[in-house]
């Protein structure tokens, strides 16, 4: 099983002062039969307070109280791999079945389920999954810098481009209105042909919601998640799995620089 050296520096530079802010991180792996970890450190300019949501991700926040101008969180670890196509989740005190409610980023049109020829007659197995994720890619053409964090799955859907936060958008809310439950997973992709990495998005589906198994899969890459991925946060989409955010009081408009390299040990 590989070991992967993550580094992930997060720095915030504005325009004015910002007078008081509150920030939410989930930028902490966890040990599950899929990853270990093996160290993992965060640094912030403010102290954190550690807690566990329900969906058993690590969540941490901190208080800015100065005026400042810029800020950096950095985070850096090494995590122990391996493929994991289908697993039981223990960790999340979440029903399977919370995960069939539709958020504004899922909601799908009917557009969209016509396209994607999809009706509760569907037969659900590991080849339609993966069909159903290319199609996906094929239609909404990734390309980075087309949406935002606030792009819906309609709207992705609309421009026929977008990011991997937005292909698994549009894959869980077609499992859900399918009365598949599926959920947002953010986290890392270690890709070997690029060096311009970015935070990761794909998708976990319950096939098996009365014993609380799932099958993970990378719609922008069109594949089960294997010894490549590792996993910082799972939640009902985007905007609950994130892995910084935070309001703030003041500022001006704000630039945001993310740095992240992945390396094999």
């Amino acid at each position: 099983m590989p070991i992967l050296k993550i580094a992930h520096r997060t720095e915030y530079i504005y325009e004015h002062a910002v007078h008081h802010s509150i920030h939410e991180l989930r930028l902490t792996p966890l040990s599950l039969p899929n990853q270990q970890v093996i160290s993992w450190k965060m640094n912030t300019p403010g102290k954190t307070h550690e807690s566990e949501d329900a969906f058993g991700n690590t969540s941490h926040v901190f208080v800015m109280e100065n005026n400042y101008s810029s800020m950096i969180i950095d985070v850096r670890g090494e995590i122990q791999s391996s493929p994991e196509l289908t697993f039981p989740d223990k960790s999340s005190a979440v029903s399977p079945y919370y995960l069939l409610q539709q958020t504004p980023l899922t909601q799908p049109s009917d557009d969209m389920l016509s396209f994607f020829q999809l009706s509760s007659a569907s037969v659900w197995s590991s080849l339609f999954i993966q069909e159903l994720a290319k199609k996906i890619c094929d239609k909404v053409v990734y390309t980075p810098g087309s949406t935002s964090t606030k792009t819906t799955a309609i709207e992705a859907f609309a421009l026929s481009s977008g990011v991997c936060q937005d292909h698994a958008h549009i894959m869980i809310g077609l499992c859900r209105q399918l009365n598949v439950p599926a959920r947002y997973v953010s986290g890392y992709f270690y890709a070997t042909d690029t060096t311009d990495l970015a935070s990761h998005a794909w998708v976990d589906i319950c096939l098996n919601p009365e014993d609380g198994i799932w099958t993970s899969i990378d719609i922008s890459n069109a594949c089960f998640s294997d010894e490549r991925h590792i996993r910082l946060a799972v939640g009902r989409d985007y905007s609950h799995a994130c892995p910084v955010k935070g309001i703030r009081s003041g500022g001006g408009t704000e630039e945001l620089i993310t740095k992240i390299t992945i390396e094999k040990c």
